[in-house]
């Protein structure tokens, strides 16, 4: 007697109509929360993520960052910017631009409102690769634009338009549409586990998320100080290889370090003796092999701290310290 295949025959179906239930389920769920976003150069979609109007997109949806400063900073308060936002009920609201981070691509927006639909930010670290991943986006007005796909990958690193490197990016093939930048990747449990940032064109449902741990935290410092605070030292760097022997010769673990391309006048860097030609190798007792290992360790915590510099300077191993002071860049 033949044994039927369980994917096959009556089974296909149930399979179909199980994923197909699920996605409606995570559809409704979050489809509500999904607002369409009038940015300066275009458009794209964000998410309610609060009840009182608290909105999460992409940097790049919004354009330039907001222009608040933290209030007791010393500095002169500048105004808000503002944009236009789109509810899936066809309402047009002005929304004011909390906070903008070119380097993560993620900003804050805020809308007059109460007891609005909301989505819920889950855990990325609990995600999986190979569980299914939802994107929903409002593009051109259209609300409930879905497709959906699985976690292809986590922990991915991609370079923001800024330069700077993002990461704990999750990639995934549910493909990103025109104008659905800035909108949740969620689970069929209904939780916003990323916020669609971009695609590779050449490369077809190769999309990518930023993962919602950095989401929460990074939201979070925009809406108390309308920026993320990082550190800075005042250098212009490129990655360049130490060679062999001159590691050997001092017992250095990296084979690559940053190269001073140059100095800023009266930065941390040339306050610590810092000067072009140097190249550094640690910071904060932690190796730097390239620029993108610096930065990571330019955090807002070690603004005003006294930190350990390691430089290789004209073959010699020498140990600077150094006082980053908070960077001015929006």
């Amino acid at each position: 007697m033949a044994l039927e295949h369980p994917l096959r025959g009556g089974n296909d179906q149930a399979l179909l109509d199980a994923y197909s239930a699920a996605v409606i389920h995570a559809v409704e769920q979050v489809g509500p929360a999904v607002v369409r976003v009038e940015g300066r150069h275009g458009g794209g979609s964000g998410v309610v993520f609060t009840p009182d109007g608290f909105i999460l997109t992409n940097s790049h949806v919004v354009g330039s960052p907001a222009n608040r400063l933290r209030q007791g900073s010393g500095d002169q308060e500048a105004g808000l910017h503002t944009t236009r936002i789109t509810l899936p009920d066809g309402r047009s609201l002005a929304a004011d631009v909390i906070g903008s981070d070119v380097d993560t691509d993620l900003a804050v927006l805020r809308i007059d409102g109460s007891r609005l639909p909301w989505a819920r930010l889950g855990d990325s670290k609990a995600i999986r690769v190979g569980q299914v991943a939802i994107a929903i986006g409002n593009p051109y007005g259209f609300d409930h634009s879905v497709t959906s796909g699985v976690v292809s990958a986590l922990g991915r690193s991609l370079r923001a338009r800024s330069g700077r490197l993002m990461d704990d990016i999750i990639q995934t093939d549910a493909s990103l549409n025109p104008g659905n930048s800035g909108g949740p990747l969620v689970t069929t449990a209904g939780e916003v586990i990323g916020i669609n940032t971009a695609m590779i064109l050449p490369a077809q449902g190769i999309c990518f998320a930023i993962a919602s741990n950095t989401v929460r935290f990074v939201a979070s410092r925009l809406m108390r100080d309308g920026r993320i605070r990082r550190s800075h030292i005042g250098i212009a760097g490129q990655q360049t290889a130490i060679p062999r022997a001159l590691a050997r010769a001092n017992q250095m673990a990296v084979t690559s370090g940053v190269l001073v391309a140059s100095v800023e006048d009266d930065s941390p860097a040339a306050r610590a003796g810092l000067a072009t030609g140097d190249v550094v190798l640690g910071f904060a007792d932690s190796a730097v092999s390239g620029i993108d290992d610096l930065h990571r360790l330019l955090t807002e915590e070690r603004i005003g701290m006294p930190s350990p510099m390691i430089v290789l300077r004209r073959g010699e191993r020498r140990r600077l310290t150094i006082v980053p002071v908070e960077s001015r860049r929006p």
